[in-house]
């Protein structure tokens, strides 16, 4: 695995001062455009968890739902999304967590999971954990969260310390 993870990695693009001056930005549009290098993210993320009985993918929105789609299709199982506040039609369950300068929350429709569901959670990077923990909180009020599995992990900003240890977190490449 150590090899795809090194052309993963070769393929994940620097953009200097974005969204704001003093920010390297890791862009994953290097990623997604060459077929080869997304199917080998998919299948490494899922090699990880094969052996886990994974009843629904949960992708934290937007981009937890590139990786959190043929995720679900190779589980064969459902797929969850995780929305941003008043995106989703129906009655929701929410979770807040704290932002720099604020609040923030996510939803998942009520009936989207039941308590002996077993879910895996997916993103496309972690960073300071606020949104992947309120994730994890988010399912654990419904369904049983199984692992967390980001593409990126930006490991100084110690994103994974907010995250609670009794559950697996794999990712792919960490900078």
């Amino acid at each position: 695995m150590e090899e795809k993870i090194k052309k993963i990695r070769s393929m994940i693009r620097d953009v200097p001062d974005f969204p704001k001056k003093g920010i390297l930005f890791k862009d994953i549009t290097t990623v997604l455009l060459d077929a080869q290098t997304l199917k080998l993210s998919v299948d490494c993320i899922y090699e990880t968890f094969k052996d886990k009985k994974i009843d629904y993918i949960a992708g934290i929105e937007s981009r937890g739902f590139i990786f959190g789609m043929p995720l679900a299709y190779k589980f064969n199982c459902g797929f969850v999304p995780i929305r941003k506040p008043n995106k989703l039609p129906c009655e929701v369950i929410s979770e807040e967590y704290d932002l720099e300068y604020g609040k923030d929350r996510i939803e998942i429709h009520k009936d989207a999971l039941k308590k002996t569901d077993r879910v895996l959670i997916v993103d496309d990077l972690l960073a300071t954990g606020g949104t992947a923990s309120a994730a994890v909180s988010l399912i654990r009020k419904v369904a049983i969260p199984t692992g967390v599995a980001f593409v990126i992990e930006l490991e100084e900003l110690e994103g994974r310390k907010k995250l609670p240890g009794d559950i697996e977190v794999f990712s792919l490449v960490k900078f």
